[in-house]
């Protein structure tokens, strides 16, 4: 049996759901250039990335049903899937422009596409009011309805309080490293990353396979917040120790000033010394600086604080998988196949 969706099987999904959200929008009359301009904003923002947290959420479900999804189950837990990447578009595509940022996968910022600019804001808008037109479409009549609404809109919140406390610790143009702090930076990778990247999608299929008990989402809960402050620490420490040629990237962490869980390491074990360098040479758009920060995050042995940080965790989170209790319909190879992915990754 697949343990995996095939992401194939997953994109072949998608079109459906535009042509879908072509027609409501349709009946208002909308004239067609609009029409067009709302189509290549759904088809530049929403797939084309890795997918991870859309085909998550069939991949819960064959592992908590231990057996092939019916067609119907696959239909509805790709839909709910690709809600949660049309969710991850509009926080991209609004992240991009607050950001200043030029390029999202390779491609121009979709605020950067020719004449697009801040309109940009409203497609952002646009793209969120899918997941609910959507849900309201195809699962109206589920018993999870409700739930499914209110874990969209509680996720959403919870996403921006961590974009806020991000943009207001660590802006580009203001770099102050006394804003730092490991308690802030625990608050906005719990928060912006790991409720909608991990808790969200397992959560998802829990309410439509109708196992979502009060226990049931506690443990998801204790587990997978966990694994997302782990994945985002692992994503920070890649940035800056990673190979680019497997990341597909080169990192930036450094030159954009992002409250990451390097510098915050480097704050509390650099002598006076060091952090004269640091707070000079931290947040600035220049290499020979950055440089100058990756010798101290070296000097530091930052490499084997990670390694040491991330042996810990990952002992942590395999004692809380094996004990997850069973007896409600959830299984511990939710939680295997994410640390799976997860741990020792190179990219």
């Amino acid at each position: 049996m697949a343990t995996t969706t095939k992401r194939a099987d997953f994109e072949a999904v998608f079109p459906d759901l535009v042509v879908e959200l072509l027609a409501h929008a349709q009946k208002y009359g909308l004239p067609e250039n609009a029409m067009e301009w709302f189509q290549k904003a759904l088809n530049v923002n929403v797939p084309g990335g890795k997918l991870n947290r859309g085909l998550s959420v069939p991949d819960t479900g064959l592992a908590l049903l231990k057996k092939p999804l019916t067609d119907e189950q696959f239909k509805h837990l790709s839909i709910l899937g690709w809600l949660t990447e049309l969710l991850q578009a509009f926080f991209l595509v609004s992240d991009d422009i607050m950001d200043n940022s030029i390029t999202r996968r390779g491609q121009p910022c979709w605020y950067r596409h020719q004449g697009v600019g801040l309109i940009a804001i409203n497609d952002a808008f646009m793209l969120e009011s899918g997941i609910y037109l959507t849900l309201k479409k195809h699962f109206r009549s589920h018993p999870a309805y409700v739930d499914f609404v209110e874990l969209f809109h509680e996720t959403t919140w919870q996403t921006e309080l961590g974009q806020l406390c991000d943009l207001i610790t660590a802006p580009e143009d203001n770099v102050n490293l006394d804003n730092f702090s490991m308690e802030k930076y625990i608050f906005i990778v719990t928060y912006k990353t790991a409720y909608y990247s991990f808790y969200l999608p397992v959560a998802l299929a829990l309410h439509y396979l109708q196992l979502a008990t009060e226990g049931n989402l506690r443990q998801a809960h204790d587990i997978l917040i966990p694994l997302g402050q782990y994945f985002q620490i692992q994503d920070d420490y890649l940035d800056a120790f990673g190979d680019p040629a497997f990341i597909g990237k080169i990192g930036t962490d450094i030159q954009d000033n992002k409250c990451s869980w390097l510098i915050n390491q480097a704050l509390q074990r650099c002598s006076p010394e060091q952090r004269k360098v640091l707070d000079t040479a931290y947040g600035r758009k220049d290499k020979e600086l950055e440089a100058k920060v990756k010798v101290i995050f070296n000097e530091l042995k930052l490499e084997k604080v990670y390694k040491e940080y991330e042996e810990k965790a990952v002992e942590e989170l395999r004692t809380k998988i094996a004990a997850v209790d069973t007896s409600e319909g959830l299984t511990k190879e939710v939680f295997e196949s994410f640390l799976a992915k997860i741990y020792k990754r190179t990219k």
